[in-house]
């Protein structure tokens, strides 16, 4: 897959799974097997709680299985194992590697995704060269604490100012994501709502609402 085919696939594929073992009770693994099958195209490696030995070694195994589905593979803050792994790139918060130290690791081949709080971060963001930035959180959301709801008003704004794409994040369900992709979110990143239940079920929900345009 062409590093610009990469950035289509966000658009056209417009579920971002980010894995959470406490929310799916699976492994990363085996949630990343089921999402491929389920119909994810994009996935976000994220866990905070192991060793660092023990994250390349998942990292790895979500690797093999990505790369044989010919899914995207975003690594969370690290961008060493990013690399190690050749995972396709890599997801800072405001409190990570700075985005033109990464850019200088990770290449121009390599995504580099930048989570932004407000339309300052994500102007900066785009400025330094991210290939699409996370924005957030939209809604109230008990699985990150990453501060108050900004609201579809507030992407609407973000949108008008920003080219690249915009994968939206936080409390994000099958019944309020035709809302968020009709305000200029090209891509929405879930967790609670795609993980917790019936995995395909989900996936299908939340495709059948963007399709559903109003």
């Amino acid at each position: 897959m062409t590093y610009k085919k990469k950035l289509l696939n966000i658009r056209e594929n417009p579920l971002y799974l980010l894995t959470d073992t406490n929310i799916s009770g699976l492994s990363h693994i085996q949630i990343v097997r089921k999402a491929v099958r389920a119909g994810i195209r994009t996935i976000q490696l994220r866990e905070k709680n192991i060793s660092r030995k023990e994250l390349h070694k998942i990292a790895a195994a979500v690797r093999d299985v990505t790369e044989r589905y010919n899914v995207i593979f975003i690594m969370n803050d690290y961008v060493d194992i990013a690399l190690s792994v050749n995972a396709d790139g890599i997801h800072l918060g405001q409190d990570d590697m700075p985005l033109e130290e990464a850019r200088k690791l990770m290449g121009n081949r390599k995504l580099i995704g930048i989570s932004t709080h407000s339309l300052k971060q994500a102007m900066k963001a785009e400025e330094g060269g991210a290939d699409y930035i996370g924005f957030g959180p939209l809604y109230n959301t008990l699985t990150k604490d990453a501060g108050h709801a900004k609201g579809v008003k507030t992407l609407r704004h973000i949108r008008l100012h920003i080219d690249i794409p915009i994968v939206a994040i936080g409390g994000i369900t099958w019944k309020n994501v035709n809302e968020v992709v009709q305000s200029g979110a090209d891509a929405v990143a879930v967790a609670s709502g795609i993980l917790a239940g019936n995995m395909k079920q989900n996936v299908n929900r939340f495709l059948e609402a963007v399709r559903n345009k109003k």
